[in-house]
């Protein structure tokens, strides 16, 4: 119970991010780029891969089987189905054993100079095999949200750590964090390994966010200082975390520690002045400078003194609210352009006030609205944004 009060305490202090990379760095729809095949035709292959992966809800088995729907392909009856955790899923096929999996899943050897070229391209490949012999290769590619590296971007001006964790190897692993921005990667790690890695890294003496999406995440994320959960995450996930993003967009979570800095600063300014306030006034409300002085306050003054106390208290902690965003807008030439610009970013929902300067080319916005529906807006007015930030100055 102790160590829970510590994490909670810290969870303004974090210091150390860890991603999950299916769904959270990634959209989490991966689509087949190569299907390479051993002794058997493409379409049988795919067919196997459909009769199993029909059974599995992971992201990748949605992929199979949609291209096999798309291709008219009939699947085989599956018997004695199970999905091993982590590393792949096996079943029977007309008396037969089929598997498919990853290389934790293989027991035999493979087609390594393959596997390193789709791996080396950050492509996720599975096996489909039998205890005898490998049928073939199926390759995936996940697609990474632009907006996971403005984030990355965002948390290395914070100063705070990024941690890639993922199932994938180490190959397809690194060529997806560099693609983000991320210098550390932890790869092939299984999903009930998740908790230990993160309970590892808070041992060190990091203060640990957790963000991920999946079932497989919902541990790790109890683990955590702080669990945050995608929007569009799975139930379990939300229910685990602590902080759920209503959009799926990697920067809220540097605007969700931007804004737990300031809040904590806001409360410690908060008791400090009321403190002192309270110091100074209640002891003459007493009477310490009757005495020497002769000065009294008169209750109906020290009540007064009392509410404007509450009142500034209030209002300073009401300038949170001031939230504001920097656009980097490129294609405003004069001030027919500006107009048009804050005409509209006025009409998104959400936004309280707006500023432009054509001089620096930017708009400020005050109003939480995500990213992505700013650039639409900018773009409909036929103008492109450069860059979207939090201002530095935030809440001031």
């Amino acid at each position: 119970r102790r160590q829970r009060q510590m994490c909670i305490r810290d969870r303004h202090k974090v210091n150390t991010i860890i991603l999950d990379k299916t769904g959270t760095i990634t959209y989490g729809k991966p689509h087949i780029t190569d299907i390479i095949t051993y002794n058997i035709e493409e379409e049988e292959l795919l067919k196997i891969a459909y009769s199993l992966e029909k059974n599995s809800e992971h992201p990748l088995s949605y992929s199979i089987n949609q291209l096999a729907i798309s291709k008219d392909i009939v699947s085989y009856e599956v018997s004695s189905f199970e999905n091993i955790l982590g590393k792949g899923i096996k079943g029977v096929i007309n008396d037969k054993e089929y598997f498919i999996g990853n290389t934790s899943l293989l027991n035999q050897e493979y087609d390594l100079d393959k596997y390193q070229e789709l791996s080396n391209k950050g492509k996720t490949v599975i096996f489909v095999f039998t205890n005898s012999e490998i049928l073939g290769m199926i390759a995936l590619k996940d697609e990474v949200k632009p907006s996971t590296i403005k984030a990355i971007e965002m948390f290395k001006e914070l100063e705070v750590e990024t941690i890639m964790l993922t199932g994938d190897n180490e190959d397809t692993a690194r060529v997806i964090a560099e693609e983000c921005g991320i210098t550390k990667v932890i790869a092939k790690v299984l999903p009930e390994q998740k908790a230990k890695v993160t309970e590892e890294i808070k041992a060190s003496g990091k203060i640990v966010a957790m963000v991920g999406d999946g079932i497989n995440d919902s541990v790790a994320l109890t683990m955590a200082n702080v669990g945050i959960a995608m929007g569009g995450g799975t139930d379990v996930a939300i229910e685990s975390a602590e902080v759920v993003l209503m959009k799926d967009d990697l920067s809220e979570v540097a605007t969700a520690i931007k804004l737990s800095k300031k809040v904590i600063a806001n409360i410690k300014m908060n008791l400090f002045w009321a403190f002192f306030y309270n110091m100074l006034f209640i002891p003459i409300a007493a009477g310490v400078l009757y005495v020497p002085f002769n000065i009294t306050l008169s209750p109906m003054i020290c009540a007064l003194a009392m509410s404007l106390s509450s009142i500034c208290v209030v209002l300073n902690a009401l300038r949170i609210n001031n939230f504001k965003k920097i656009i980097q807008i490129n294609g405003m030439k004069c001030e027919h352009c500006t107009s048009r610009v804050e005409e509209a970013l006025k009409k998104v929902p959400n936004v309280k006030s707006v500023k432009v300067n054509l001089a620096k080319k930017e708009a400020i916005i005050n109003g939480d609205v995500d990213n992505s529906i700013l650039e639409e807006t900018i773009k409909n007015a036929g103008y492109e944004v450069v860059s979207i930030s939090v201002k530095k100055g935030l809440f001031e």
